[in-house]
């Protein structure tokens, strides 16, 4: 279980591994080595170059990941991003969704839902404009709402979308694709047999598993 002392050199790596801890924030986690960051070998991490062009592999695997590692990927920790394996997925959405009711109707939480089930899938500014927050400053505020419906386990990324060039390249940091885990996953994917405090208990009882040294504080973090 303790594979988290290894480095990890590529997206296949990567990917196993998060099938086998369950989970795994991409970037720092406020725990020491627990983390796709602190994991990934030196070559992988972030790198600027002299003519100000950069390359990060770990930020490239991302879309692989999520297509392929059996996998789900949204701002699920602290409101930092991450993976949880679809094994884990359930008990971690049923306990979410009980900390995090539904929203009320004619709020804007709800409305979000709703544009993002009647379409799909849409990269978030796209998302933003469909729900009309295309004045000043509105940006930061929307990105909260689908913050706090990501950590409610209502909505998670799909896919990422970059730009391309002239050539036909992709470029830039790219937007994420984003959807509801009953349109990705399908219904049957998020039932749980536990009650939400059953689930916690199996979730704090992992996560002490996986990060022996660890607080209870800071897995409470990790839960939520």
């Amino acid at each position: 279980m303790m594979r988290l002392q290894e480095e990890i050199h590529s997206c296949p790596e990567l990917m196993d591994l998060i099938q086998e801890i369950g989970f795994l924030p991409l970037l720092d986690s406020g725990i020491t080595g627990f983390s796709a960051e602190d994991l990934v070998d030196e070559d992988c991490r972030y790198v600027v170059y002299p003519d100000g062009g950069w390359d990060w592999p770990l930020w490239k695997w991302k879309g692989p990941i999520v297509q392929e590692g059996n996998c789900v990927y949204g701002k699920f920790f602290a409101g930092k991003a991450g993976f949880i394996s679809r094994e884990w997925w359930p008990d971690f959405c049923n306990y979410r969704r009980s900390k995090y009711p539904s929203p009320e109707e004619g709020s804007i939480e709800e409305a979000i839902l709703l544009t993002l089930q009647e379409q799909g899938s849409m990269i978030t500014r796209e998302l933003r404009a469909a729900c009309g927050f295309t004045g000043p400053k509105m940006r930061s505020k929307f990105d909260g709402y689908v913050t706090r419906l990501q950590m409610a386990c209502r909505i998670i990324t799909e896919d990422f979308v970059y730009p391309r060039d002239k050539h036909n390249n992709e470029y830039g940091w790219g937007w994420a694709l984003l959807t509801t885990p009953e349109q990705l996953l399908g219904r049957d994917h998020l039932r749980c047999p536990r009650t939400p405090a059953e689930s916690y208990q199996r979730l704090t009882a992992h996560f002490h598993a996986i990060l022996p040294h660890a607080t209870n504080k800071q897995i409470e973090k990790l839960i939520g």
